[in-house]
């Protein structure tokens, strides 16, 4: 059967959460930073899934995964567990997609009266999550000849040339003076392990994973000090926001000192800021550095947009769409301090009242407490 719609050429993929053998809720938009197999099987047994695979398995794969990953989607579970489909898609690696839903929204497959027409195909993403190849289930040679050709992740912009994310670096937000304040009061405070948001089950709830993040933070609740952070951006930071970006930040979300050590390679690994319903009104991400000449690492890395990486200087900021996938790479030597408030602006604000009442207040551990 051909195609029925594929995604043109150029164009960025839907993204999804779908279960996996290994993770109930898998976030397809964190695989951003390399180049991605996604073939929709319908079912792994049918005759022209088999035959794709077979050739595949023959043929074999790129295997560095920090440059090409494959995944497969599928409508049977059974699929995650079928010995055929593991030869190319590891069970860690097959979507379950039940009612289809993942696959239509891909082109290659629709709902009618009579029931779902299914055409499979499949799609070579590149770092930025846009269509880079695309094919029938037949158009294997088309397909490895794309995977044996495909560019560094890191040059495929422009071979040799990592592009810059669109970040803003601004200098002298903080003065040294009141870098040095804030790692006082963190020194002299209470601070806590930090965790992150996550949606499960239509909530926005706080994990506690120290194999996906290790930090501590300490919340800021001195009003003087507060104030002395707004008045810093508003007149510091903000003018240079709505130059680069046009947008006029009114609302500031998190008060907070947070500290990355060596003593635990502190890092927070690949993420978007506002993917649930409680964390979507965050328009706007603000790393600044309060020590930047004391800690090796524990630089920021925009992986759709190269290996580069982003070191403001003591008292700097970095500021970013909250959309955009980044990690904070691990700290090997000393200790990394931040102050890290989310921006966004009145409409937003009204996003962050209507989804107050979805957030959970207690902490759901899945890795071991740090």
């Amino acid at each position: 059967m051909g195609n029925i719609s594929l995604i043109e050429w150029g164009r960025p993929v839907p993204w999804f959460h779908a279960a996996t053998q290994a993770n109930p809720r898998f976030n397809f938009a964190s695989l951003g930073g390399r180049f991605i197999l996604l073939a929709f099987l319908g079912d792994g047994r049918c005759p022209a899934a088999r035959t794709f695979i077979d050739t595949l398995a023959a043929a074999g794969l790129p295997q560095n995964g920090q440059q090409f990953v494959a995944f497969a989607v599928s409508l049977e579970e059974r699929d995650q567990q079928d010995e055929g489909v593991g030869r190319v898609f590891s069970p860690a690696r097959v979507f379950h997609d039940p009612d289809g839903q993942i696959a239509i929204s891909y082109g290659v497959a629709e709902r009618s009266d009579e029931g779902l027409r299914y055409s499979g195909g499949w799609y070579l993403i590149d770092p930025m999550m846009r269509v880079y190849r695309k094919g029938s289930l037949q158009e294997t040679d088309k397909l490895l000849s794309a995977t044996r050709s495909l560019p560094r992740a890191e040059d495929h912009a422009v071979e040799g040339q990592s592009p810059w994310a669109p970040v803003l670096m601004v200098p002298r937000v903080l003065t040294p003076g009141f870098c040095e304040h804030l790692i006082d009061l963190y020194r002299q405070g209470a601070p806590n392990p930090s965790g992150f948001m996550r949606e499960l089950g239509g909530r926005t709830v706080p994990i506690m994973d120290t194999t996906f993040k290790r930090r501590s933070d300490m919340h800021i609740n001195d009003a003087k000090i507060r104030n002395m952070l707004n008045n810093a951006i508003a007149h510091r930071l903000k003018p240079e926001v709505m130059k680069a970006f046009q947008f006029n930040a009114t609302r500031i979300e998190r008060y907070i000192i947070a500290r990355y050590g060596a003593e635990e390679k502190g890092f927070f690994k690949r993420h978007r800021d506002n993917t649930t319903s409680g964390t979507a009104h965050r328009r706007f991400a603000v790393s600044i550095n309060l020590n930047a000449e004391g800690h090796d690492g524990g630089e920021l890395c925009f992986p759709e947009f190269g290996t580069r990486t982003y070191k403001p200087p003591t008292g700097g900021a970095v500021v970013f769409s909250c959309s955009l996938l980044h990690e904070a790479t691990p700290v090997t030597k000393g200790e990394r301090f931040a102050t890290l408030p989310f921006l966004y602006d009145d409409e937003a604000a009204k996003i962050r009242v209507q989804n107050r009442d979805k957030i959970d207040s207690e902490m759901l551990v899945v890795g071991d407490p740090p």
